[in-house]
C-alpha cells in the first residue's frame, strides 16, 4: 500500500488530529473539516515528502474538495497511531505552478 493510501485510510477511519497551528490556519483560511476529508478522499497526490522533518516524517499532499477547491495538507506519515494534520491551506497561483510545484524567483 502506498504512503498516500495509508494516510487516506487513516483519515477515512477518523484516525487523525489537528495541531494547534492547523486549527488556527483552517479558521483563518475558511477550510472546513469536511473539505479536508473530501480533499484526502478524492484524487490526492504527495507533492513533497519530508522524511527528515524536525518533529518526525511528514509530507505535503495536494487534494481537491468536492467543489474542486485545491487544498494543500501537510501531515505526518502514518507510522503514528494518529495522523497529525500540521497545516493546511489553499495554494495560490502566485506561489505554485499547477498547485504542484513551488515557483522560484
Amino acid at each position: 500500500m502506498s504512503l498516500v493510501d495509508e494516510i487516506r485510510n487513516k483519515i477515512a477511519k477518523q484516525d487523525y488530529e489537528f495541531s494547534k497551528h492547523a486549527v488556527d490556519q483552517s479558521i483563518l483560511r475558511n477550510i472546513t473539516v469536511n473539505e479536508l476529508e473530501e480533499a484526502l478522499r478524492n484524487q490526492t497526490e504527495i507533492i513533497e515528502d519530508y522524511p527528515d522533518d524536525k518533529y518526525g516524517p511528514s509530507c505535503l499532499i495536494l487534494g481537491f474538495s468536492d467543489k474542486n477547491r485545491p487544498i494543500h495538507i501537510q501531515c505526518s506519515h502514518p507510522e503514528r497511531p494518529l495522523i497529525k494534520i500540521i497545516t493546511l491551506y489553499e495554494p495560490t497561483p502566485e506561489l505554485w505552478v499547477d498547485y504542484r510545484i513551488r515557483k522560484t524567483d
